[in-house]
């Protein structure tokens, strides 16, 4: 819910703010199959968007995700990242 709401009113905070590199830049790989990791962290907005599309939100500009698509997606994203940690290009 906190993630939820720091979303909303701070749409324009780095995700590192809230997340780890290992965890922005797994979801960010698994979401944008074949793209490069961006030199600059993407924004919370942005982040948030991608972590709730693992949990089944589709990607609209008009929408915002809820808290279970999130929520969904939070626990796929912390899998994701411990894989990234142990196995990743940065382990």
């Amino acid at each position: 819910m906190y993630l939820y709401c720091l979303g909303r009113s701070c749409p324009d905070l780095s995700c590192e703010a809230v997340l780890t590199p290992g965890e922005w830049k797994a979801v960010h790989k698994v979401v944008h199959r074949r793209r490069e990791l961006p030199a600059v962290p993407p924004t919370l907005n942005e982040m948030i968007r991608m972590i709730a599309s693992l949990g089944g939100y589709v990607l609209r500009s008009a929408t915002h995700p809820g808290t279970q698509t999130l929520w969904t997606g939070l626990q796929r994203m912390y899998c994701i990242a411990i894989a990234w940690d142990a196995f990743g290009p940065e382990s």
